[in-house]
């Protein structure tokens, strides 16, 4: 049973999600899933078929916390997209599904999204 949600923000926000997931269930790649918020970005590589996540890099992340100036910006959005893109190398993934998980795909996550394609995935 799906809960009813009385805010109409989180109730599209949760429509554009189930739509986008929808998409993804066919596929066997691999999947780039986003998620966003107000002061920090992640990035999930997730097996589609176990539901495990492979690897999972922010603008938290040891790695990169020490670099960025801020954390909330479309500099560190392609910082991560990068690092994630180097982490899935590493697992010899290559080809991935990219989730935006019902956030809009402009400003910082279509920048973490370019930036992993420059960096090697393909989506």
């Amino acid at each position: 049973m799906r809960k009813k949600h009385r805010i109409e923000k989180v109730r599209k926000h949760m429509a554009r999600k189930a739509h986008v997931r929808k998409g993804l269930s066919g596929s066997d790649r691999t999947w780039l899933t986003v998620h966003r918020s107000a002061r920090h970005i992640y990035a999930q590589l997730i097996d589609p078929k176990s539901g495990q996540t492979l690897a999972t890099v922010s603008t938290r992340s040891k790695e990169l916390a020490g670099e960025l100036s801020s954390t909330g910006n479309i500099d560190a959005a392609k910082r991560v997209g990068a690092a994630v893109a180097a982490v899935a190398r590493e697992k010899n993934i290559e080809k991935v599904v990219f989730n935006r998980n019902g956030f809009l795909f402009h400003g910082r996550v279509k920048a973490l999204a370019d930036a992993a394609r420059e960096a090697g995935l393909e989506f």
